[in-house]
């Protein structure tokens, strides 16, 4: 049983969705006696207000169905003037199904409508072919969506739900807490705070998904949110935040022996800062003042370590120290994406560049990213894309090359009941065959029964349509197909002579449709995002290697800056798949029952290490040459990091793989206390911890035998 909540919303939808078909319906068929403007009408609401769950407000959804409505006439125009032969339809249903469908890398609300979209051009590219009542179906159409958007604006609307830009001010409000000693919570209170601003936990309308400045700053601060709540939760377990908390509160400034001086009174201001801004929706003006404090701070760490011995301060304080300059820049990164997120504008280059390469890109070059990047066998949204098309465009064909009466019930079957794995399609089809053989029996006996009495069916369709878009979606498939059977031979009753072999004609079209449903289902990436998972994660941690030990290798070259800082991009591109794949993999039924892996702890330290790969060069690059002892040990190191990440990819990917290795000690404190060597060790010991405890929730794979080589990207 659905909550009641979730009833009313889909209550209120059905009484939307009848009112606008009904009326556009009626008027057609009754008053102009025009059969096509009446069947334009009656299924633009069912296309955008039922099939195409656009989510949001009311205004929200009334806003990109009139947006949707311009494509929705391209695409009527487009099948109309197709539907001349079998073949020219079959090619346009194959490149627009996959237009549509990949429109899904533009976020939920254009992802929502493109089912809806999809049926305008199947409802044209059926025979007859009649070009000259194109403008009755553009006009139906029209008459049906603008009708539909007047509804969701006035009729019951729907209020809007809270936005992530006060899930996110909500976190930031406890980070700032929690650091300012304002309260206290427990590691796991502290994660559970970041695991609300998930993408999943997030209502689809506000989620910030799609390709634009503003979304992508939005993102990002979502993502330097989590990763600065994350740290936190670290540092409460090691026993280092209250300390720092404690020398925060005792506002020693800069005394050698306490670890925040000047900076914790800067990320504690700046959180609260930013908290404020996301609630009412305006940036604070003003530079990135960040950038100057963790410059002030990494100069006073200098001084202190070079100054007298006594001064010196000791090991702890120096962990403290390097724990808060990662605290820092997680703050500085949030800042700067929020500063984004709520202004949206081009702006000059921020560092780190690779990170924030779309504040300077142009909206073009935003889009042309998005969908290169995502023109890849390795995105799920290509897969899902190549997989809807295809089943359409043999839905088509075969429709086509059988003269099947109706058949583009053949095409509305494929575009409901396809899934993303070919279990759920399986289990769709199982339902919606047995409610569709139940709704003909129905149906069957309604058209005997009534014959050619079109105003029994007139009576009847208003509170056939009611019960059927309210209790379809209530009760499950097998009721909503049934009902529908009721729904349409009603209303094809009143537009043609009809009889029982309407409802014959629907069960042969919707067991074929379910059929190739199910074959392209079976031969197109069948495991849906099951399997794509482990390949992206696999291909994400091959990527996070390199970065460490190039990250190292820069940071303790000789002479200093003589190595190239590591790209960082192919793990960022790398790090996006696997964030779609993670997405779409929550989604789908017993996706939390598999194998026990934690991938969004691997999307966590991924970022921790594209997070070190940009900020450790920038503030820790160091004037002199490091000793080269402690060089080799912190290389040494990252070897092994580096090896458990390669080892971790291949357990992804259900190879054999090395034993583990423990890692050698990186720092010591037997030489000199530089900022450059405990902020790496302090980064280095922070991924050895999150790397272990990802490996403990991998699915086990034999041990001992070398792995053969890393897959090719």
């Amino acid at each position: 049983m659905k909550p009641t909540a979730e009833r009313s919303l889909i209550l209120h939808r059905s009484v939307r969705v009848t009112l606008a078909a009904s009326v556009g319906f009626y008027t057609f068929v009754y008053g102009l006696d025009e059969p096509v403007l009446a069947l334009y009408a009656l299924f633009a609401p069912i296309s955008l207000g039922l099939l195409s769950p656009i989510p949001g407000s009311g205004r929200q959804r009334a806003e990109v169905m009139l947006k949707a409505l311009p494509v929705g006439l391209l695409l009527v125009a487009l099948g109309t003037v197709l539907a001349v032969r079998t073949w020219a339809a079959v090619l346009g249903m194959l490149v627009v199904g996959f237009c549509l469908a990949f429109a899904a890398i533009a976020g939920p609300r254009p992802a929502a409508a493109a089912p809806g979209l999809q049926l305008f051009y199947i409802l044209a590219c059926f025979p007859p072919y009649e070009p000259e009542t194109l403008w009755l179906r553009l006009a139906g159409l029209t008459f049906g969506v603008v009708l539909l958007a007047l509804c969701e604006l006035f009729l019951l609307p729907q209020p809007a739900g809270p936005t992530y830009r006060t899930a996110l001010a909500d976190a930031l409000v406890t980070a700032g807490d929690v650091i300012a000693g304002r309260t206290v919570l427990s590691p796991e209170a502290l994660r559970e705070a970041g695991a609300r601003l998930r993408l999943s936990d997030i209502p689809p309308a506000e989620r910030p998904a799609g390709p634009g400045r503003a979304v992508r700053g939005l993102a990002q601060a979502g993502a330097a949110a989590r990763r600065l709540l994350e740290q936190l939760a670290r540092l409460t377990e090691t026993g280092e935040l209250p300390a720092l908390v404690r020398e925060g509160a005792g506002g020693a400034g800069g005394h050698p022996a306490t670890a925040t001086g000047p900076l914790l009174p800067q990320v504690m201001s700046l959180c609260d800062e930013t908290a404020a801004a996301l609630r009412t929706g305006r940036a604070a003006p003003g530079p990135q003042r960040m950038d100057r404090a963790i410059d002030d701070f990494q100069r006073m760490r200098v001084r202190q370590v070079t100054g007298a011995a006594d001064r010196v301060p000791p090991v702890p304080v120096l962990r403290r120290q390097a724990a808060l300059l990662a605290v820092a820049e997680s703050t500085r990164i949030l800042e700067i994406s929020v500063r984004v997120a709520l202004d949206g504008r081009r702006t000059p280059p921020i560092e780190p560049r690779e990170l924030f390469w779309y504040t300077r890109a142009a909206t073009p070059r935003l889009w042309e990213r998005r969908i290169t990047g995502n023109m890849t066998l390795r995105s799920v949204q290509f897969q899902n894309a190549v997989r809807i098309a295809v089943a359409l465009a043999v839905a088509r064909l075969v429709a086509g090359s059988l003269d099947l009466t109706h058949g583009f019930w053949v095409l509305l079957t494929v575009l409901t009941l396809s899934r993303t794995t070919v279990g759920e399609t399986w289990g769709a089809i199982r339902q919606a065959v047995t409610g569709n053989l139940l709704g003909a029996v129905a149906a069957g006996a309604l058209l005997i029964g009534l014959g050619r009495h079109t105003d029994g069916y007139a009576a009847i369709l208003a509170l056939a349509m009611l019960i059927a878009f309210a209790l379809g979606p209530l009760l499950g498939i097998a009721w909503a197909q049934g009902l529908f059977t009721l729904v349409v031979a009603t209303a094809f009753a009143q537009i043609a002579p009809a009889s029982w072999q309407l409802a014959e004609a629907r069960i042969v079209d919707v067991m074929t449709g379910s059929a190739i449903g199910l074959l392209c289902g079976l031969l197109a990436w069948p495991a849906g995002a099951r399997r794509e998972v482990h390949r992206t994660m696999a291909g994400l941690l091959g990527e996070c290697g390199p970065l460490i030990k190039g990250t190292v290798d820069l940071l303790t070259a000789t002479p200093p800056g003589s190595v190239p800082a590591p790209p960082t991009l192919p793990a960022l591109h790398r790090l996006r798949l696997a964030e779609s794949a993670y997405a779409q993999f929550r989604s789908e039924p017993g996706s939390g029952a598999s194998a026990g892996a934690d991938w969004h702890a691997v999307l966590i330290t991924a970022s921790h290490i594209l997070l070190g790969a940009q900020w450790l060069p920038r503030f820790d690059l160091p004037t002199a040459a490091v000793p080269p002892d402690a060089g080799d040990r912190a290389r040494a190191g990252a070897r092994a990091l580096a090896g458990t990440t390669d080892r971790l990819a291949a357990l992804c990917r259900g190879r054999r793989s090395r034993p583990p290795a423990a890692p050698p000690p990186l720092w010591e404190p037997a030489g000199p206390p530089l900022p450059t060597l405990v902020d790496l060790d302090m980064w280095l010991r922070g991924l050895s911890h999150q790397l272990t405890r990802i490996e403990a929730g991998l699915p086990e794979a034999p041990r001992g035998t070398p792995t053969a080589g890393r897959d090719a990207p």
